[in-house]
């Protein structure tokens, strides 16, 4: 039951970037820019997250804590996590952006499903 929920929060399908105004994230400094004292929400799921420059990833999901490391490797957010104490496997994303409020992480660097977060 939980692994089915995990899928939902950090796999939810998105519609195609074509026409959501979504732009590829291309480097780090971007990324930090985005993401430095902000909260990654994700209402629908619960989902609150902080990603700090430090490589560390923590926050919390329907209750349960999220702890983790990211990187980011060839234009890509690499992390590893866990989500109540069940591993979430290594994965690089592609990540975009909505302006300065909205990221969107599509794991497979892009080719799998998509989650979106507003940033506060």
């Amino acid at each position: 039951m939980k692994y089915a929920i995990l899928s939902l929060i950090f796999a939810t399908a998105a519609a195609p970037a074509v026409a959501d105004s979504y732009v590829p994230v291309k480097d780090k400094a971007t990324f930090l820019s985005l993401i430095e004292g902000k909260e990654l929400r994700n209402f629908l799921y619960g989902v609150r997250l902080n990603v700090f420059a430090n490589g560390q990833i923590d926050g919390s999901a329907i209750g349960w804590d999220i702890a983790g490391n990211w990187t980011w490797e060839d234009g890509y957010f690499c992390r590893e996590m866990s989500w109540g104490g069940d591993p979430i496997p290594y994965n690089c994303q592609l990540v975009e952006a909505r302006g300065d409020s909205r990221v969107r992480f599509t794991v497979d660097q892009g080719a799998g499903d998509s989650a979106s977060f507003r940033l506060q």
